[in-house]
């Protein structure tokens, strides 16, 4: 099992950065996929990006290709969500999973970190 940790929201004015990071506690991080969801106000939860267990393997949503980057430590037992060029439509709370395949689905992450609220302002 392990606990998942998100940190470094918060309000950033459009074109600005945030880097989102996830601490992990438990058992065996390097052994789990891990991707980043967000959640709008009435919205269903949606892919983000996720990243394989050595960090080899990366995939993103299409519409934050080229703006966020997803990485991790394992030694530190961190993935991080590097997001530039923010803008509104990326207000959300964002969500670290830990899972077992390096899918879109949220099906696939079986652990789910409190969420952590990105606000861009225009």
């Amino acid at each position: 099992q392990v606990q998942l940790e998100e940190s470094g929201g918060g309000l950033v004015q459009a074109g600005g950065s945030l880097r989102l990071s996830c601490a992990a506690s438990g058992r065996s991080f390097n052994s789990y996929v891990m991707g980043w969801f967000r959640q709008a106000p009435g919205k269903e939860r949606e892919f983000v990006a996720s990243i394989s267990r050595g960090g080899a393997s990366t995939q993103y949503a299409n519409d934050v290709t080229g703006r966020f980057t997803i990485s991790r430590d394992n030694a530190k037992n961190t993935v991080y969500l590097q997001m530039n060029s923010l803008n509104p439509e990326d207000t959300a709370s964002y969500y670290c999973a830990a899972g077992w395949s390096t899918t879109t689905s949220k099906s696939s992450y079986g652990y789910w970190g409190q969420g952590t609220q990105v606000t861009v302002s225009s």
